[in-house]
This record gives structure tokens, C-alpha cells and sequence, in this order.
């Protein structure tokens, strides 16, 4: 499948030519014809967008086994909304056939790649077909829907009254089909919808509208979503210290996703070296397997959350999204559904990445069996087990997460900082 970035003005998909009770957007074909130079620009933008100018991020299930590329498309008539999604990378716009003046004008300061809709259909500079445009209103509409009729490559539906069922059942018929399908969004939240029905979501959406912060927070979603497709960089530290430490406030952090072996959440004490806190999905003798929970640290830890970001284990709440590894250092994001503090005994753990290392990397957890940490991967790439904090002991090797240890607001940060 292609991984152009392109912005549409409408959505639309394509139906069988003989059902004749769809009502496509149309246009009358406007007078106003592009110069020669322009057209030749347009095109020149055109084929550069669709080589270099491609932003693609993954989607991934709550289980991280399906990856599938997306499309971000924007319609809109705001040159604030344009700048901001051209500083963002997103640079294919969608015109309505009347106002090819200002796609004239939007070229002359910006890079940019026009498309314009004319009569139900997307056309390039060259009016080639782009896509095909409908509207769907009702449920007989949508069960007309057929991915082997002869319509454009890229087909844009508009989801006149309703969103997730549709697009959960587009998914569905057009799975295995080489067409692009987009649905039309006014905002980003539904925009998400979107692009996650099914968990494989639809190849793409258009967002159209007004607002810079639209663009904005689709745009840290999508950022979110592309640390899937990066491996994160896990160093191998070695135990130096065990000790009990008497009692505190510990964080348990339950999921709306479950966790298999080899998962977790990566916390720590101090921001500049994060531990691989194994979840409670395996069988125990004590208690039931909870593969939803990690039993995370007390209230001052740190614990890694989408975009490179921290916050402290006490802000968690119901809603809000944290990264998952493994031990692969394969990322993820899942969804806090709840979050308990209880007081517990805690026990405290310190590693160095070498045992000449000045550095000390440490983190407080709950003194229960249940409780992990995980090692790095075998030489050959086998998993090993996750360490009980009760069997720990000096000399283990553990995984940590070594980054920047100067934070504001959970954002990394360039600054002179010692922490003991």
C-alpha cells in the first residue's frame, strides 16, 4: 500500500456504479484554469509529496502483533491551519474546484500539494483521479459497499450520522482490498475513531477544519503511535544492592489492555534510569494471575508515558496513556483504567550499568512475591524469566532504560542536575 500524506477537503468511497441511490459531492467545474507554469508546479509538488513528504505512522493492536502504515489528509480554508500541518510534515491539501486561486496562492509561500475536488471526485493539478468521493447516510448504503468495483485507488466516505459501527464494518469488507479507504473528521477525537476501528482502523482520515489545535493534537497522536515502530534502547545494569525499607505508598497501575510475558512498565527514582517493572501476568501460587496490572512503585516514582515524556507514578489517573515495553525493548501504549495506592512494605533496589560505574540507578518496590524485574533477553534472543524482588540478589542483571535525568514537567531537559 502506497504511504503518501496527502489533506483532503471531503471523504468519500466508492460505490457500485449501479447503485445510483448515493449522493457524491459535486462541484461545477469552475473556469478559472491553472497557467502553465502553475500546473507544472503543481504536478512537480505532487510527485515530490508523494516521494518525501510521506507522514506515516503505525497503528498497532493492543498486543503490538498488527502494524499497519495511515494516512492524514487535511481540508481546510485557514492559512494558520495550513502552516501549522505544513510544519508538521503534512503538506497535501484539499480544495473545492472555486477556490483554486487560493491553492495559487498558498504555493507561492509554502510547499505544498494541491488536490481539488470537482463533481464527486479528487483531482491533482493534472486533473488526474486522486479519489472518489460519497456520502453515506444510511445502513443500506453502507452494505452497498464493494472494494472490487473500478473506482480511484483512494476512496473518501463521509459518515453523514454515525461513526465507529461504519467504520468498523468498512474495516472488515476491505481488508485484503489495495484500495485506501478515509473517512471525513471535524476533530481529532474523531479522527482516533477512525483510524483504530477494529484495531486495524481505516487506511486514513481527513481532517477537516478550522482550528490549528486540531492538527496539533492529531499530530502528537500520531507521534504517539509511530514509537510503536521503533525499537527502544534497553541497557543491561547489574544488581548492587537489596534492601528492605520498611513501609509506603505503592502504585498499582491497571490497564485497559492485557500484558503477556516479557512486559512492562518502566519506572524508577530517579528520571535518569528507569527500571523494567514486570506486569502480573504470570501464574503464582499466591495469587491469581492479573495481566492487566503492574504493581509499579511508590508515589514518587517516575514512570514512562508516550512521547518521551515521564510523570510521577501519584498523577496517574483513569484515561491517561503510559508506554509498555518488553524486554526487546519493543513500545507500546495502553490506557490507564485505574490506578490503586495502598501502603505496603517496600523494598529497595540499586544497579550500576557496569560494577565500575559512578552512576547509582534505583527504584522502591512493593516486598511481595508477585513483584519483578526483567532481565535482558538470552544470548539468543530467548526470553528469560522475570525476577521475583523476593529472589533478587546482588549480582543479577536487570534492564534499565538510560536517558536525560533533567525534567520539566516530565519533559527532558538541558540542564546541570544532581539527584542522590
Amino acid at each position: 500500500m502506497a504511504t503518501l500524506l496527502s489533506s483532503t477537503s471531503f471523504l468519500g468511497f466508492p460505490f457500485p456504479k449501479h447503485f445510483s441511490s448515493f449522493s457524491p459531492l459535486t462541484d461545477k467545474r469552475n473556469s478559472l484554469r491553472l497557467n502553465k507554469e502553475t500546473l507544472l508546479r503543481y504536478s512537480c509538488c505532487v510527485t515530490k509529496c508523494s516521494s518525501s513528504s510521506t507522514s506515516v505512522f503505525t497503528m498497532s493492536s493492543g498486543g503490538g502483533s498488527y502494524e499497519k502504515s495511515k494516512r492524514v489528509w487535511i481540508w481546510t480554508e485557514s492559512k494558520q491551519v495550513m502552516t501549522a500541518a505544513v510544519e508538521r510534515g503534512w503538506n497535501t491539501f484539499i480544495f473545492l474546484s472555486n477556490h483554486r486561486q487560493l491553492a495559487i496562492d498558498w504555493s507561492s509561500f509554502s510547499f505544498i500539494n494541491p488536490l481539488f475536488i470537482e463533481e464527486g471526485e479528487v483531482l491533482d493539478g493534472e486533473n488526474n483521479r486522486v479519489a472518489t468521493i460519497f456520502e453515506v447516510s444510511t445502513p443500506q448504503e453502507l452494505q452497498q459497499l464493494q472494494p472490487e468495483n473500478g473506482q480511484a485507488e483512494n476512496v473518501i466516505i463521509n459518515l453523514l450520522d454515525w461513526q465507529i459501527i461504519p467504520a468498523e464494518n468498512i474495516v472488515a469488507a476491505f481488508q485484503g482490498s489495495r484500495k485506501t479507504v478515509l473517512a471525513i473528521s471535524k476533530t481529532h477525537s474523531e479522527a482516533q475513531i477512525f483510524l483504530e476501528a477494529l484495531e486495524h482502523g481505516l487506511g486514513g482520515v481527513v481532517l477537516k477544519v478550522e482550528d490549528v489545535e486540531a492538527v496539533i493534537k492529531l499530530k502528537e497522536y500520531c507521534d504517539r503511535r509511530n514509537e510503536a515502530t521503533n525499537l527502544l534502547s534497553l541497557t543491561k545494569a547489574i544488581v548492587t544492592r537489596v534492601q528492605v525499607a520498611g513501609m509506603g505508598d505503592r502504585v498499582c497501575v491497571d490497564l485497559c489492555s492485557l500484558m503477556k510475558p516479557g512486559e512492562g512498565l518502566l519506572v524508577g527514582s530517579f528520571a535518569r534510569g528507569l527500571f523494567l517493572v514486570h506486569s502480573e501476568c504470570l501464574e503464582s501460587n499466591y495469587i491469581a494471575s492479573r495481566p492487566f496490572r503492574v504493581n509499579a512503585g511508590p508515589v514518587h516514582a517516575y514512570v514512562s508515558i508516550p512521547g518521551g515524556r515521564t510523570c510521577y507514578l501519584s498523577e496517574l489517573k483513569a484515561g491517561e496513556e503510559v508506554s509498555v515495553a518488553d524486554q526487546n525493548g519493543q513500545l507500546r501504549t495502553a490506557i490507564v483504567g485505574r490506578v490503586k495506592i495502598e501502603t505496603r512494605p517496600l523494598i529497595l533496589v540499586e544497579a550500576k550499568r557496569e560494577s565500575d560505574d559512578q552512576t547509582v540507578y534505583s527504584i522502591f518496590l512493593q516486598n511481595a512475591e508477585t513483584v519483578a524485574l526483567i532481565p535482558p533477553c538470552e544470548g539468543n534472543g530467548l526470553l528469560k524469566a522475570a525476577i521475583p524482588v523476593t529472589s533478587l540478589k546482588v549480582g543479577d542483571e536487570v534492564l534499565l532504560r538510560i536517558q536525560g535525568g533533567a525534567r520539566h514537567t516530565g519533559i527532558e531537559i538541558q540542564e546541570f542536575i544532581v539527584e542522590n
